[in-house]
């Protein structure tokens, strides 16, 4: 059988065993609406607290301050569209980065074409945001600023903290989309200050199809979807019950001991890197050395073409991808490779591989095995590489 080694946990993760076996009852039988004043429902409103408290605590929030979405990308949408929306009495001006994922940039264009202004920031060569660029950005008009957590693609960790501090001084609602990074760093929004965070329940071991936005008490937001009385008069449509109560029960085990799962990952990370270095010419690492995700790896390897060294990974068993999972079927080059400067053909050569709890020592050795003679390969078909090694 042939091995098969799952180095793509950026874009989902397996749900884990404790997970799965906390969810399975609300399926079937407990499976009421927690909007019913019956014991069915009362049991699932619980079930339903019980898990936005878990969440919570992983953050440093209140639990009223945790709202269940569909995902990371309803949360983003709900972000800034809610305040753009309920701000723009003060004005109709917001601030981005480049190298946002599309639920944020898609989102921002959208409120573009009603009137708003977006200013997009410009990265360093590592992903990094220039705080300067940012305060001169700001404007009276300014209602609010978005800069993600951590990269999807790249893995570089943003200065949250800092721009938290330059929002409050000017008095700008601050949302972070927090989907990568929440799990795999520490987060505490009181300390961060940030005013909205958007997370997801797949990228933690939890199940697909669940997220949530923290907001904090005092943000004014309108809401995205309209109905019933759900999350506060807030967010309507029955809850998926199952999905939450494992999302709480995968966030809850991804903080419980989140300094050893950081070291596994960076230990595995800094060897998948060190010796594929040594063993690929014409690489370089995308992304901040050290202000990184600890389970990414972000490649850019010349003369080759990127779809033809997925498949390549793919038929020897090995999963991976070229950048966002959301935009893996676009042949365009990655709009944050571009951002950091690479050129069109040195960006189509990018590999993203991403490790996670289940990556094993086994899993890296056969990846720095399998590697280098594919690129090898697919190199023999390059006539510029051709040029390059024989010297003209």
């Amino acid at each position: 059988m042939r091995k098969k080694v799952y180095l793509d946990y950026s874009a989902t993760t397996p749900m884990k065993k404790e997970v799965l076996e906390e969810m399975l009852p609300f399926f079937d039988v407990q499976f009421g609406n927690p909007s019913s004043i019956h014991a069915f429902g009362r049991d699932n409103k619980a079930a339903v607290a019980k898990a936005r408290e878990r969440i919570a605590i992983t953050m440093n929030a209140s639990s009223d301050e945790v709202f269940f979405t569909a995902g990371g990308s309803e949360s983003d949408n709900w972000a800034i569209k809610g305040v753009a929306y309920a701000m723009r009495d003060k004005g109709k001006h917001i601030i981005t980065s480049k190298i946002e994922h599309h639920a944020v940039l898609h989102t921002c264009q959208y409120l573009e074409k009603e009137g708003f202004e977006v200013t997009y920031l410009n990265v360093d060569a590592y992903g990094l945001i220039d705080l300067e660029e940012l305060k001169a950005a700001i404007r009276p008009d300014t209602t609010l600023i978005s800069i993600m957590f951590a990269n999807n693609e790249i893995g570089t960790i943003e200065p949250i903290k800092e721009i938290g501090a330059i929002a409050k001084e000017k008095g700008v609602t601050f949302h972070t989309d927090a989907v990568q990074a929440y799990g795999n760093v520490h987060i505490d929004v009181k300390e961060l200050g940030v005013d909205l965070m958007s997370i997801s329940a797949h990228k933690v071991y939890g199940p697909k199809g669940i997220g949530a936005l923290y907001i904090k008490k005092g943000t004014r937001i309108q809401q995205l979807i309209h109905g019933g009385a759900q999350e506060k008069k807030r967010r309507a449509g029955t809850e998926n019950v199952p999905g939450i109560v494992g999302f709480g029960k995968a966030a809850e085990m991804a903080f419980e001991n989140l300094d050893n799962h950081i070291k596994q990952l960076i230990t595995k990370r800094d060897r998948l890197i060190k010796e594929l270095k040594e063993k690929i010419t014409f690489m370089h690492l995308n992304g901040h050395p050290e202000k990184r995700l600890p389970g990414n790896v972000n490649l850019c390897i010349q003369f080759i073409e990127g779809e033809a060294l997925l498949l390549s990974l793919d038929m020897v068993g090995i999963a991976s991808s070229s950048g966002s999972a959301c935009t893996s079927g676009s042949l365009d080059p990655s709009h944050v490779l571009m951002a950091i400067g690479l050129t069109h053909e040195v960006a189509h050569g990018s590999l993203r591989l991403t490790i996670g709890d289940f990556t094993t020592e086994e899993d890296i050795d056969y990846v720095i095995q399998q590697l280098p003679p594919i690129v090898d390969k697919l190199r023999q078909m390059s006539p510029l590489y051709e040029k390059v090694k024989g010297g003209n």
